[in-house]
């Protein structure tokens, strides 16, 4: 798994960056980046104010 960002909805607030717990969510230059180590745990899907971010199967 891991989670996919909707960049058409993100806002760029930062809010899941903040809520991550293995720090693998980053705001580069205006757009939210996924580094891997993932561990699924949803938070930021649970955060997120817009519905932008989502779990994926890979």
């Amino acid at each position: 798994m891991s989670v996919e960002v909707d960049m058409d909805k993100c806002m760029h607030c930062g809010a899941c960056v903040g809520t991550c717990p293995e720090n693998v969510l980053f705001l580069n230059d205006l757009l939210l980046e996924v580094n891997k180590g993932c561990i699924d745990c949803e938070l930021c899907v649970k955060v997120c104010p817009v519905g932008a971010l989502k779990l994926r199967g890979d």
